[in-house]
């Protein structure tokens, strides 16, 4: 199992577990974290997955590729760390990963 820590906006945080290979977005919404809805099932095609990967996880999950860079473009309050969870697949590796979300998808 991998752990996610999820932050909101207001500094609340939800710890979550889940397995790898699933995608950051499959565990928030298994676990009903408040702030991620991925309305379109993690096919990249919706931005209602939004986060901020925090800054010691950016280079550990990696940068967004052209579709993503594509939809973050109807995201609300894109950063540099902006990701969509469905877009990060939890490896051993990410154990620990910690990720913000936006004030509003």
């Amino acid at each position: 199992m991998a752990r996610i820590t999820f932050i909101a906006h207001d500094g609340t945080e939800t710890i979550v577990e889940t397995r790898p290979g699933f995608s950051v977005m499959e565990a928030a919404v298994d676990e009903a974290v408040p702030g991620i809805l991925g309305n379109c099932g993690g096919a990249c095609a919706c931005a209602t997955c939004h986060v901020y990967v925090d800054e010691a996880w950016h280079a550990a999950t990696g940068t967004p590729d052209a579709a993503e860079r594509s939809m973050l473009d109807c995201a609300v309050d894109v950063r540099e760390n902006s990701r969509l969870s469905c877009q990060i697949a939890m490896t051993a590796k990410l154990d620990g990963l910690v990720v913000r979300t936006p004030e509003r998808q």
